[in-house]
């Protein structure tokens, strides 16, 4: 996949494992991401009775995507470069900055946006509303610690599969 010049050979990319070859931690990321996001989509469809398109960019819910990525990512950068390489170092740290921000701080913005709206909503039945529907803030936007550890488990397992069927052998 790579020329003699040690470019990338866009053209000889003939299907989806060599992609995961050519930049494994990425696609193990994006796909963390992905399908954390399709699968926050699904429980709240169910849950709520109403698909919710929003569910499948939005921050919030169960599980965490953005453990699902920074776990993904440092996985792969484990089974890629090791335990001991300053690429793992580095992408642990992320990682725990990262759920810690999504149980904490998010978590708590989370529960403010509620209170907030609640405000509001007795603001706006004493006859002074808000000015349009975009002005309720957003209230899926931290995650509970089983959410993040679960999206932590599914970063982790989808970067095992990529390594074991796409890369294990190379």
């Amino acid at each position: 996949m790579r020329s003699t010049k040690g470019h990338l050979d866009l053209m000889n990319i003939n299907c989806f494992g060599d992609l995961v070859n050519l930049n494994f931690l990425l696609v193990s990321s994006i796909t963390g991401w992905a399908l954390a996001q399709i699968i926050k989509t699904f429980i709240h469809l169910i849950m709520a009775r109403r698909f919710v398109a929003e569910r499948l960019v939005g921050g919030g819910g169960m599980p965490s995507s953005h453990s699902a990525t920074v776990c993904a990512l440092t996985t792969a950068t484990y089974l890629q470069y090791g335990y001991n390489s300053f690429e793992f170092a580095i992408a642990t740290v992320f990682a725990l900055v990262v759920m810690y921000d999504a149980i904490g701080v998010r978590q708590e913005t989370g529960k403010q946006s509620i209170f907030l709206n609640e405000i509001r909503q007795v603001i706006s039945d004493m006859g002074s509303g808000l000015k349009s529907p975009e002005d309720k803030l957003r209230e899926f936007i931290g995650h509970t610690p089983l959410q993040v550890l679960m999206g932590g488990i599914l970063g982790i397992l989808i970067s095992l599969f990529y390594y074991f069927t796409f890369c294990g052998n190379a």
